[in-house]
């Protein structure tokens, strides 16, 4: 059954997009599981090839940078790699070196919260991360998040999860906009947050 809410509304081009798919309990990757733990299914796909041909720009940290990029190395000819090829893809790191191997990257040595609000504040295009644990939760800290974007995968890895995707993230009140149902099992949820300077119920909200 598909509820979906989804794409409703178009956000602006220069909004920013924070991306995550994850386990029940918060993990972005699981030692052992296969990509998706396994649980991808058509609808999924489908959804996924449709998003990323959505025109935008796709922002990430270094160590998201190496695996994708190793990735598409391996999987030259996978749609979905292939996809993530020819979108521009801006990289924020001190240790990575011009030029990226990676077709269409632009690496970014400097402040990423500060370049982030500058292409928020000239560009035209939407802007999305992918994966990043640590920078989505400098662009969030910051406020200059406009979406809250997770999947949802019914799996908990406790023994095995891996890059917990919220420790260390302020508190934060998340307003559902958008939700959708993949394949009967994968829950897509959308939110516009709210970084709160305490909990609401201590007057400091």
């Amino acid at each position: 059954m598909d509820t979906s809410t989804y794409g409703d509304e178009e956000s602006p081009m220069s909004d920013l997009m924070v991306d995550f798919i994850m386990s029940l309990d918060g993990y972005g990757a699981a030692e052992g599981w296969p990509g998706f733990w396994g649980m991808e299914g058509p609808e999924y796909l489908a959804w996924i090839g449709d998003d990323e041909a959505e025109e935008h720009d796709a922002l990430m940290g270094a160590t998201t940078y190496r695996l994708m990029s190793g990735f598409a190395a391996e999987m030259p000819d996978d749609p979905g790699m292939a996809a993530l090829t020819a979108l521009h893809k801006v990289v924020f790191s001190s240790t990575l070196e011009e030029p990226l191997a990676w077709a269409n990257s632009e690496l970014v040595s400097g402040d990423a919260v500060t370049a982030v609000r500058q292409m928020k504040a000239q560009g035209t295009r939407l802007l999305r991360t992918i994966g990043s644990v640590s920078l989505c939760r400098a662009l969030l800290e910051a406020g200059l998040v406009d979406r809250f974007r997770v999947v949802v995968f019914p799996v908990i890895t406790g023994a095995t999860g891996q890059e917990r995707i919220f420790d260390a993230y302020p508190d934060v009140a998340l307003e559902l906009v958008g939700s959708r149902l993949f394949d009967g099992r994968l829950q897509l949820l959308e939110y516009v947050p709210t970084v709160l300077d305490g909990p609401p119920g201590d007057g400091s909200a």
